[in-house]
């Protein structure tokens, strides 16, 4: 392997590994909204879109 190629395999794993440990932190923080499904519209919002047939469906 010549000096380019080195770089540019350090270069993309550090994006890769980056990425990964950037978004593990970033959810670590901000974590996914757990309380939506106790708020009582959406639940049954979710009641009635499950009730209605799937647009793309012909059964």
């Amino acid at each position: 392997m010549n000096g380019i190629a080195i770089v540019m395999l350090i270069v993309s794993i550090t994006i890769v590994w980056g990425g990964l440990v950037a978004s593990i932190v970033f959810l670590r923080r901000r974590p996914e909204v757990e309380d939506l499904a106790e708020d009582p519209d959406l639940v049954r919002e979710d009641a009635d879109r499950a009730a209605r047939p799937h647009p793309s469906r012909d059964t």
